[in-house]
């Protein structure tokens, strides 16, 4: 047998006519309280009561705050003056360690972009690399790393990331 799966899960259904179930009770919720404040209260207290009852129920309605419904941001900021929190310091200076790669940072005279851990990244970087060495006339030997013995104490232009924390003076 076939069966029908439902598609739009996360859209709710308009049942009064372009309002939702839930922006309609939120209108007429808001309507009816900034209603009840104009009759029942003064008229220069009543107003702004009434404005403000029906901003708070539009924007229930309606706004979206971070892409989330505003109703739920004010539960979650509810939530956070209510409940107890827990600060904590440390009041000790922790000292830094020094890494492999800051020291090889330093000592290397080539400045070594840091690299994602992605092969075509990596890739990406090399190809653009080969190329600005090719614009510039460098020979092959120096693209590819294959030095003559004359030559190998002499820095070399181009090093990828792996030979610089391999061997900093290549």
């Amino acid at each position: 047998m076939q069966f029908q799966v439902p598609q739009f899960i996360e859209v709710e259904d308009k049942i009064f006519g372009p309002f939702t179930f839930r922006q309609f009770i939120y209108l007429i919720g808001g309507a009816g309280i900034a209603f009840l404040a104009y009759r029942s209260l003064p008229f220069f207290i009543g107003v702004p009561i009434g404005a403000a009852a029906l901003g708070l129920g539009a924007a229930l309605a309606f706004f979206k705050y971070n892409s989330q419904p505003f109703v739920q941001a004010l539960e979650y900021g509810f939530f956070f003056f209510i409940r107890s929190k827990l600060y904590l310091w440390d009041s000790e200076k922790k000292q830094r360690t020094k890494k492999k790669e800051d020291v090889v940072a330093k000592i290397s005279p080539l400045s070594i972009p840091k690299l994602s851990d992605s092969k075509l990244s990596r890739l990406a970087w090399s190809l653009d690399i080969k190329e600005r060495l090719e614009d510039a006339g460098a020979s092959d030997d120096e693209i590819t790393g294959n030095k003559p013995e004359a030559n190998r104490n002499r820095v070399s232009v181009i090093q990828t990331a792996r030979d610089a924390r391999i061997n900093p003076y290549a």
